[in-house]
């Protein structure tokens, strides 16, 4: 929720700003939120044992992953985002409900996040700067640092804030045209709150007026006559507004045409408000349920419609003390775990959220006092803790049928699913009716039931399958006849636990197909076993062009095979290791060029997994055999066998284990203390740059001598400046304008390989150099100081588009 009403009223015209408001625009934050391109309406669940999110779409709904506690969330084009409890962690979801993290650092916590057409942006709490990423093309641009914002909200095109300094509306963003017509219309108005929609920002200014400003195609801006502070929260949409009255939640519309009318919402108490393109959804007083009104449904404009959403929370879960007291039941909507303060302008006005519901079996003890206010709220919150009780044995009970309805009823072909939400209602497979209708057939929705679970859906899918975030199975007949039986003449390869064949389905894919060993005598068999489930869990919800992609597994009598699509080009340590490989034009990758490219996809598809999988993810193997290049010659990072979750928020450790990986690429300070982290993966990539430079394997027998690591051999020279006499000859020496570039490898590879971890860089970094060597390369008037690594991208910063 964006802290838009921060304010209590002292006297009739002093306003100091220290509550929150609920007013919600096309793209202001709120614990309700309408995606309009992909007609979504989500929204955060109350009395859950997390708020997390829940979404409705097309006649479904949705439970969305990870199970976090939220505590704002926005909606804009085809995705939406949610800011966490502490504000350290910032996940968005596209179409498909696949999270991505776009914002982890528990140092700089965020207070705000506001999404507009394709933009993100958010206040830092402690500062109170604006920063904003992505945009039309281009990275979004931030507002200057020098400028401190009380509240921001985002439409199409730009975003719009109140300073702290003097409380007046600045604007900024891709479209400048409509974002500065909005702020001179504003001019020095001081404002209370602000909204933004389509092309136009409304709000109350000192005095509590409604005023509206910018375009005004559909009469988006000839607000009603009122009071002052007669309006409390406000939603804009595209080419309309809406507001609800102080004096007892109900909802004006103006604008779009007259599409908007409020007629249907005659009678009707609302806690707080939310607007897509054309559509607003409102939060009922009485019971916390969704109702949906506008052009946008697939009713005329006269009608309405409830969604079949569980009860939202009336507004943000927090631990700070509220100026002008909480909602009633306020801990329990937050299990405990927080409360929900109360508008200021709402305390005297607007009818209350409903308290959480008696037990007729229980009574409060005779010698309670009807005028205690403190010992009615105790019991009322015991009675709200028993009843979520049940409610929590009763949603076990549920996930335990779950778990067995998915043992029992398999089919013949089976598809396995570790990331897709949840989805109930009539229809399981889709998210979509098809009709691209916020509001299909609410037939299908009236017997929905939610799954808490995660769980392996067994069904039946060809290869044509439009879910290609699902692993198919196949059968073993399929794939002995992909591999002639498995045929030393297929074999290509070997991986975490298994050796890989090369294969052709029945329908003409290439693939590459990774068999286990099916011996149970072995004391590896439990660790095969391990690393077959790992890879299908982590590859069957990562999508991201530089990791390679799986199509399917099998499990039948005693085998276990993964398919994975096929890498033409093989594994990068193939090219640099082959005998075969003797001068230049032996190889395509023989070119510092091409070289720099091939880290460069590597680090990206690396990043995705420390950055934006959800939770983390540790690869622990990161070594040049499992870089492989596909048809087109780019970098796929491979084999989760040893992969491990990482934690899912900045407050939690990561665990002492066991250390595994591969000698020579392995993390001295994992290998020494057992304490994983994701620096380990930097170490080994680190390696891997070596490789790279040097041409050499990560341990290789010296002329004279016995065995050494490439770190032992090259860190030394580089760090003496002889970076020269131990690059790979079959490169040839970089020509002038490649020179800086592979002297920033070469310093990057030092800095990877530092023995302890805290010192190494980020993958964020790491890709931000290789960027920049890469267009050293592609440049011959670049110009860069090697004294040491620029790091060109903070922790803390967004660099991932959606």
């Amino acid at each position: 929720m964006t802290r838009i009403f921060s304010s209590g009223i002292v006297v009739v015209f002093f306003i100091a700003f220290v509550f929150p408001s609920v007013s919600v625009g096309l793209g202001s934050a709120s614990t309700l939120s309408v995606s309009y391109g992909s007609d979504t309406v989500c929204g955060i669940l109350a009395s859950n044992s997390s708020q997390r999110i829940q979404c409705y779409r097309g006649g479904q709904t949705y439970s969305i992953s990870p199970d976090l506690s939220f505590e704002v969330i926005s909606g804009g084009r085809d995705f939406f985002c949610g800011l966490t409890r502490n504000g350290s962690v910032m996940l968005c979801w596209d179409t498909n409900f696949e999270p991505k993290r776009v914002y982890y650092n528990s140092s700089v916590r965020l207070k705000d996040v506001t999404v507009g057409d394709d933009q993100v942006c958010a206040v830092v709490d402690e500062t109170q700067i604006a920063m904003c990423w992505r945009g039309d093309g281009n990275r979004f641009p931030s507002p200057s640092t020098d400028q401190r914002f009380h509240s921001i909200t985002s439409g199409v095109g730009f975003s719009c804030g109140i300073l702290n300094s003097n409380k007046t509306v600045r604007c900024w963003g891709t479209d400048n045209e409509i974002a500065l017509e909005i702020q001179n219309q504003f001019g020095n108005i001081s404002m209370y709150s602000l909204v933004a929609g389509g092309s136009h920002a409304c709000g109350l200014n000192n005095s509590g007026f409604l005023v509206c400003k910018g375009r005004n195609d559909s009469g988006q801006l000839e607000v009603p006559e009122n009071s002052s502070f007669e309006f409390a929260e406000i939603a804009l949409g595209f080419n309309h507004s809406c507001a609800t009255r102080n004096s007892d939640g109900s909802v004006v519309c103006w604008g779009g045409g007259g599409q908007f009318s409020s007629n249907v919402t005659n009678g009707v108490s609302f806690q707080l408000i939310s607007a897509g393109s054309d559509l607003t959804c409102g939060l009922e007083s009485r019971n916390l349920s969704v109702m949906c009104w506008g052009p946008g449904m697939s009713m005329n404009s006269s009608s309405s419609i409830n969604l079949p959403l569980s009860p939202i929370v009336p507004g943000p879960c927090t631990q700070d003390n509220c100026s002008c007291g909480q909602y009633p039941g306020s801990a329990g909507f937050c299990s405990g775990s927080g409360i929900i303060c109360q508008s200021c302008l709402q305390t005297q006005s607007v009818p209350p959220p409903p308290s959480p519901p008696p037990v007729a079996a229980f009574s409060p003890p005779p010698s309670a006092s009807p005028s205690s206010s403190s010992k009615t709220k105790d019991w009322a919150l015991l009675v709200y803790m028993i009843v979520g009780s049940i409610g929590c044995l009763a949603g076990l009970c549920v996930i335990v049928y779950c778990f067995w309805i998915g043992a029992c009823c398999c089919r013949r072909k089976k598809i396995h699913n570790s990331v897709q939400p949840t989805i109930t209602g009539g229809n399981a497979n889709g998210g979509d009716n098809g009709s691209g209708d916020i509001f299909g057939s609410l037939s299908r929705s009236s017997t929905i039931r939610r799954q808490r679970s995660r769980v392996m859906r067994r069904q039946r899918s060809g290869p044509s399958s439009k879910h290609t975030d699902r692993a198919e199975e196949f059968r073993l007949t399929e794939l002995e006849v992909a591999t002639d039986y498995f045929s030393l003449e297929k074999k290509i390869g070997a991986g975490s636990f298994g050796i890989v064949y090369q294969g052709k389905l029945r329908d003409g894919r290439e693939v590459a197909i990774k068999r286990g060993d099916i011996s149970t005598k072995t004391k590896k068999f439990q660790e095969k076993e391990s690393a077959f489930e790992s890879e299908i869990a982590f590859l069957s919800r990562l999508h991201h062009k530089h990791l390679v992609r799986l199509v399917g597994f099998c499990e039948e009598k005693d085998e276990k095979l993964l398919v994975y699509e096929f890498m033409k080009n093989g594994a990068l340590y193939d090219h640099l290791h082959s005998k075969n490989n003797v001068e230049k034009s032996s190889s395509l990758v023989n070119s510092w060029k091409m070289r720099i490219k091939i880290l460069l996809d590597a680090a990206r598809g690396i990043e995705y997994l420390h950055n934006y999988a959800v939770p983390p993810i540790i690869h622990r193997d990161i070594k040049s055999s499992n870089i492989l290049l596909d048809a087109n010659w780019t970098a796929r990072v491979s084999d989760f066998g040893l992969s491990l979750m990482g934690p899912q928020s900045p407050d939690e450790e990561y665990t002492s284990m066991k250390a595994a990986g591969t000698v020579g690429y392995m993390d001295p300070e994992y290998y020494g203390l057992n304490v994983l982290t994701v620096k380990s993966d930097v170490y080994g990539l680190g390696v891997v740059l070596l490789e790279i430079l040097t041409g050499k394997r990560a341990i290789f027998k010296e002329e004279e001598g016995g065995p050494t690591s490439v770190v032992d051999y090259t860190v030394p020279k580089i760090l003496a400046g002889e970076l020269e006499s131990v690059l790979d000859a079959r490169v040839g020496p970089p020509e002038a304008h490649e020179a800086e570039a592979v002297e920033l490898l070469a310093y990057m590879a030092v800095h990877c390989l530092n023995l302890e971890g805290k010192e190494r860089p980020t993958m964020t970094d790491i890709v931000a150099n290789l960027e920049r060597a890469l267009a050293l390369c592609n440049d011959s008037h670049g110009s860069m100081s090697s004294d040491s690594i620029s790091i060109l991208i903070r922790e803390d910063d967004i660099t991932q588009d959606y």
